[in-house]
């Protein structure tokens, strides 16, 4: 322990002067939180908690042991797989669900898209029998039953037990998340210019579109906006307009409108293998947050 900690996240056990612990020797506690400061006799440590604590002040004298720890993991981060991606339920406004224990049965009448016509099953669903439920749902709508899965869960064991296969050659999806102001931050100084976007849409879903000076959209993407959370999907640019920025220029007028509704953290979806729009989303801070799979019912 010294100045070198300051800014480090830590834990410090220090003395409690005139107080006596369960042994009868003198009284001990832990201090965990971040290093505000060393000094003057003095470290201030701001204490983790969600609550507001006060810094504790701790006269260095009084410091028994101490040293660095990891990092906190951010409130974001520890959100499991399915919860996350039921916040993510909001890019579907038209989507019907119906619960199977903690296991979401999803369609939709106005999307193919496999997130919208699967099971989410990323936990237990904690019902008998949730297996052969998911099959009548979706054979009674006249659909190929499809499972949305952690890869080597118990639940992609399950599934592939009944002869469950990938349902195509895309890769793993990549659930990624980052903080919104890391997000706004990390946006380059200089946006293109000569492009106009315009958001339309109402409530809690929008869309952006840039179009060129001859009105041709040549940039676009999707934001909708829940419980403080606000996900992106469907971003993307013209191939012969590629190189330009467009795709951050969307982002940035997505990112901006789910700032102003209060969103503090953003999401996004991306296959596994799509280099390009990795490149992009790093460069805004997002961060893997889980992977998953679709496996759907071996065709008869």
């Amino acid at each position: 322990m010294g100045p070198h900690v300051v800014g480090v996240r830590v834990v410090v056990r220090r003395v409690l002067p005139g107080r006596r612990g369960p042994s009868g020797g003198p009284a001990m506690t832990d201090v965990l939180g971040t290093c505000l400061s060393w000094g003057d006799g003095v470290c201030v440590v701001q204490p983790d908690s969600d609550a507001g604590l006060e810094p504790v002040r701790i006269p260095i004298g009084d410091i028994v042991s101490g040293k660095p720890v990891p990092p906190r993991t951010p409130p974001r981060l520890r959100i499991g797989p399915q919860d996350a991606q039921v916040r993510a339920l909001a890019l579907w406004p038209d989507l019907e669900t119906e619960a199977l224990g903690s296991w979401l049965l999803r369609r939709s009448t106005e999307s193919a898209a496999r997130r919208a016509n699967s099971v989410l099953a990323m936990s237990p669903s904690g019902v008998a029998g949730d297996y052969d439920a998911v099959v009548a749902f979706y054979e009674t709508l006249g659909q190929r039953p499809i499972a949305a899965v952690l890869p080597d869960s118990a639940e992609d064991e399950l599934f592939r037990s009944h002869g469950w296969v990938l349902e195509s050659h895309d890769a793993d999806t990549v659930f990624e998340i980052t903080s919104v102001a890391q997000a706004r931050r990390s946006l380059p100084r200089a946006l293109p210019t000569g492009v106009e976007v315009l958001l339309e849409g109402d409530g809690d879903l929008v869309t952006a579109r840039a179009r060129a000076g001859d009105g041709r959209v040549i940039a676009s993407g999707v934001a909708a906006y829940a419980d403080d959370w606000v996900g992106f999907r469907g971003i993307e640019v013209d191939p012969a307009e590629r190189g330009r920025g467009l795709g951050l220029l969307v982002m940035a007028e997505l990112l901006e409108w789910g700032a102003e509704r209060g969103a503090t953290t953003a999401y996004l979806q991306v296959l596994g293998d799509n280099t390009r729009a990795f490149a992009l989303y790093d460069g805004l801070g997002f961060v893997p947050h889980h992977r998953y799979r679709y496996l759907a019912a071996p065709l008869s």
